[in-house]
């Protein structure tokens, strides 16, 4: 191809290839590369073009293509190895264990051959003085691979007592090796502890922490270790997803979403990598891919949902079932050849076991956007046959219903629906059906007054007027939820006025007394709550009386029985909202924190929860923060399993605002998931569940797990709308997760974020916040290698900075661009009026600043720059430059040097690093101006200035070993 014209040119195009995406293209830029190095008649180039054709096809789903070249360098090795240089003849050497992972991988090739290979490789290395480590550790590998249990302990224990030399892996694969073998005999804790230096970040390289955190999945599910679990599955599937070689890694993932019930992510990860079905070039990880697939397929068939439409293999639509059946058979059938080849069952031994894994969580909430698969609605079960036919047994049913009725327990209306089928051909007396009816009504709501009607006239058949007068009470009631306020006040009052009758004579008891009391109360309460804007006095003030007639009413009485208690509780909740409506807030927090206490006093937690989470509310409005948090973790607790999905989404979403509110970041984040989690099942994903996801992902960032900050924030993002949500929660997650990918080193996509935000934050009316998105944008543009737009986008937040009068903001802005203006390699004279406007912007804010802190502050950055002009200057000389007019550059960093001492000394010990580092930089320029003595005189002062400072500080370390080393060289050079 035009452009490859000698072997330089042939390099800087490898190198350019090696950047690419892995994948066919960058393999086909290879192939041609190599057609290119064979016209320059160079052999040591067409050396290196096979070497990189073997990497990128080692690094891609065409493993099976390394074969041949790497046998053409051998053979080019056999017949001329002086063609070779030293860094080609390691790499030679290197790619062996590549060959030997690479046959085992491929089932096509034979066993012996593999075994022969092994030989070989160990010659080789003996003759070229290498340690046993690899070939041991190849040994392992074959030994694992078929089995051979004894083998491979042998062959591990020769590998890990071989002395490391330049053929071992790297630490980090090293350790992957040895982990997943620890792991495979069933020690879950070993292969945890060994894995742990990769997985802290202590040894990496271009495949690892990616493989080990996708290797420790299903340990750490074993082990019990979720939420661990969960942070690897969201740092490492961010890792290996671009990654077309780690198709292993990559089903790993898609087994742990089969494992923790997270089947709708399952299927978009099986839809984001369509070729992983059929690229054949490396069978082993298909193998494996296709495992989990027949995993995850199982597991949807087995929810029901075998029906469902599921990415698979392109050329026709997949349902579940479908999709398993080929799935498992495709395994099967790669298991069955590599164990043909290999002459051992264990390779299709470990497929089926895998196939048929059994979940290890029923759900694991990973906080990123996927819907959770519904399952179809399971018909009733039919009642089971007795051995001789007869009716269910009504009276069990009928006591069991009452129970739970008559103790407020949270089952009772489905124990009465139950009653309600078993005696639909049966013969019932009134009261029984006056208690059907009863409980009906309630399922109906607003619905329910006539059946309610139905009750009450059932009741009074069965000689109880006061549980029919309650009826007819509680009726009257469900016509004001209806909105009919002033038709529910005229039904409700001849009950009322009935019922006190009849409690004063004797004919019904307190239980049914206050049943219409506090449905009246309720009535009032319903006229309250409708009124817009402030409540007339009348409407309250006769509404606070019908509830302080229910008080006492039951004053006194509330250990007779549970639902006078009950009323009680209500009662002052009522009046607690009373309060809250006219402004007491305080009184209303009170008397909240009372109704909770009834109602947990009373052995009814459940009902306690409405009024800890409204206590909550006002606590907050009070700015009691503990009171806050105390109650919403109350409303939690007593809600138990018991809270419906929304309501318990919203309860873990204000306890982690709370919680986040005191940088209690860990416990907030594990609150915010839970919201998330439960707005999805609540079918609230894309509006609670966005915001909940908008704030778990600004609590990792605070804790530094960037990554799965990350992973959640884009998750969110598609849900967050400024209609819903506010544009201020789409600025601020664009700018999380710009700082995420900025720290991940996604710098071009953290750039994309920020400027997107920018774009959002231009038309708010305070402008600060557009001037430090379109700064950062600059640094990750920048740190993306795109300077002409960074030097834009510093220039757009520098105007910003100007306009809002932050000086700190401007100078900086200049100081980047004078950078960029000395990187571009233009005249070096506009980078230095650049630098020489930001000491101008920073001495006229000084000589305007009147505030002591400001000033400090100025000088500080005044320092800075000065310090960066100088660097910058001495930077600036051209190689061609002559000696006095080098001299002359670098007297002038020197006197910019000079000046940022003295800036800084006037700060004292504050700015004691900033002082010695610029007494270095000055030391440095000294020798390269021939003044030895000078240096070391600027040496000693920074060993001195550290004479009684903490030696294990970082910097102290740092700045007395750059002192030392200075001091050497300016003695050297005085000898």
């Amino acid at each position: 191809m035009d452009g490859i014209t000698d072997i330089e040119s042939l390099r800087r195009a490898m190198a350019e290839n090696s950047g690419q995406p892995e994948g066919p293209a960058r393999n086909a830029r290879a192939e041609q590369l190599l057609a290119e190095a064979e016209r320059l008649g160079v052999p040591l180039a067409v050396i290196e073009a096979l070497g990189h054709q073997l990497k990128v096809y080692n690094y891609s789903s065409e493993k099976d293509k390394m074969f041949v070249p790497f046998a053409r360098l051998l053979r080019m090795w056999d017949e001329r190895p002086e063609d070779f240089d030293a860094y080609e003849a390691h790499s030679l050497h290197w790619v062996f264990k590549w060959m030997s992972a690479g046959m085992l991988d491929q089932p096509h090739i034979p066993l012996a051959s593999v075994e022969k290979w092994l030989g070989e490789m160990e010659r080789r290395y003996r003759l070229a003085g290498y340690s046993e480590r690899a070939v041991r550790g190849a040994e392992f590998s074959v030994a694992a691979h078929v089995g051979d249990v004894a083998r491979a302990e042998r062959a591990y224990a020769a590998w890990l007592a071989a002395d490391r030399d330049d053929m071992a892996d790297c630490h980090a694969c090293e350790l992957h090796g040895q982990g997943w073998w620890q792991a495979e005999r069933g020690r879950d804790e070993e292969a945890l502890r060994l894995w742990r230096p990769v997985l802290e970040g202590e040894f990496t390289c271009a495949h690892e922490p990616h493989t080990v955190l996708a290797s420790s999945l299903l340990p750490l599910l074993r082990l019990g270790r979720l939420q661990e679990a969960r942070t690897h599955h969201l740092r490492g599937f961010r890792l290996v997803r671009a990654m077309e070689s780690m198709r292993g890694a990559y089903a790993d993932h898609v087994e742990f979403c089969a494992l923790t019930g997270n089947e709708a992510r399952g299927l978009e990860l099986l839809a984001q990598r369509p070729a992983y079905f059929t690229d054949d070039g490396h069978p082993r990880s298909r193998m494996d891919f296709m495992a989990v697939t027949a995993l995850l397929m199982d597991r949807l068939t087995g929810l029901g949902l075998g029906d469902r439409r599921v990415p698979g293999p392109a050329g026709r639509a997949w349902t579940a079932r479908e999709l398993a059946a080929h799935a498992r058979t495709e395994a099967l059938a790669l298991a069955e050849r590599f164990d043909r080849r290999n002459g051992t069952p264990h390779v299709g031994r470990r497929v089926r076991a895998r196939m048929d894994r059994a979940p290890l969580a029923e759900r694991l909430p990973l906080g990123v956007r996927a819907a959770r698969v519904r399952t179809p609605a399971a018909p009733s079960p039919a009642p089971a046959r007795p051995e001789e036919p007869g009716p269910p047994d009504l009276p069990a049913l009928l006591a069991e219903a009452r129970r739970l009725s008559d103790t407020l327990q949270p089952h009772a209306m489905e124990a009465w629906a139950a009653v309600a089928g078993a005696a639909r051909d049966a013969e019932l007396d009134a009261r029984a059906r006056a208690e059907i009816a009863d409980h009906e009504s309630m399922r109906l709501g607003p619905d329910g007054a006539e059946l309610l009607e139905r009750a009450a006239e059932l009741y009074a058949e069965a000689g109880d007027p006061g549980e029919s007068l309650a009826a007819r009470a509680r009726a009257a009631y469900v016509r004001a939820l209806a909105g009919d306020v002033d038709g529910a006040l005229a039904a409700v009052a001849e009950p009322y006025d009935r019922v006190l009758a009849l409690y004063a004579e004797g004919g019904t008891g307190l239980r049914q007394t206050a049943t219409v009391a506090l449905s009246r109360a309720r009535i009032l309460m319903r006229r309250v709550h409708g009124a817009e804007g402030p409540v007339e006095p009348s409407a309250a003030e006769a509404a606070e009386a019908a509830v302080r007639e229910v008080l006492a009413l039951v004053e006194g009485r509330t250990g007779e029985h549970v639902r006078l208690a009950a009323r009680r509780a209500e009662g002052l909740a009522m009046l607690a909202e009373l309060a809250s409506r006219r402004g007491d807030v305080r009184a209303g927090a009170e008397l909240f924190a009372r109704a909770a206490e009834a109602f947990t006093g009373a052995g009814l937690p459940w009902f306690a929860v409405e009024y800890e989470a409204r206590l909550a509310q006002l606590a907050h409005h009070l700015g009691d923060v503990a009171e806050t948090e105390r109650a919403l973790r109350a409303a939690l607790e007593h809600g138990g399993p018991h809270l419906e999905a929304t309501g318990r989404a919203q309860l873990h979403l204000q306890l982690a605002e709370v919680l986040g509110g005191r940088d209690l970041a860990e416990e907030a984040a594990e609150h915010a998931l839970q919201a998330a989690h439960w707005a999805d099942e609540a079918g609230e994903g894309p509006t609670l569940g966005a915001w909940a996801r908008h704030l778990l992902g600004g609590f990792l960032l605070r804790q530094g797990r960037w990554a799965e900050a990350a992973e959640v924030l884009e998750s969110a993002l598609p849900d967050l709308a400024a209609e819903t949500h506010g544009d201020g929660a789409v600025v601020q997650a664009r700018w999380w997760l710009g700082d995420c990918l900025s720290e991940l080193g996604e710098h071009r996509a953290a750039a994309e974020h920020r400027l997107r935000a920018a774009e959002t934050a231009r038309h708010w009316p305070e402008q600060r916040d557009h001037a430090t998105l379109a700064h950062l944008a600059a640094e990750s543009l920048e740190q993306a290698g795109l300077p002409a737009e960074a030097e834009r986008a510093y220039a757009r937040a520098g105007a910003l900075w100007r306009d809002l009068g932050d000086v700190h903001g401007l100078v900086r802005s200049l100081r980047a661009r004078a950078w960029l203006a000395l990187r571009a390699e233009e005249d070096p004279r506009a980078a230095q009026a650049l630098m020489a406007e930001a000491v101008r912007v920073c001495e006229a804010a000084l000589d305007a600043a009147d505030d002591a802190e400001a000033r400090r502050q100025l000088v500080a950055e005044l320092g800075h720059t000065h310090r960066q002009y100088g660097d910058l200057l001495a930077r600036s000389v051209s190689d061609d430059a002559g000696d006095e007019a080098i001299r002359a550059v670098f007297e002038a960093a020197l006197d910019r040097t000079e000046r940022a001492i003295e800036v800084f000394a006037s700060l004292g010990g504050a700015a004691l690093h900033s002082r010695t580092g610029a007494e270095l930089s000055a030391g440095w320029l000294e020798t390269d101006l021939s003044r030895p003595a000078r240096a070391a005189a600027r040496a000693r002062a920074v060993l001195a200035a550290y004479e009684d400072a903490d030696g294990g500080a970082e910097a102290v370390r740092a700045r007395r070993a750059e002192a030392e080393q200075l001091l050497r060289l300016a003695r050297e050079r005085t000898g």
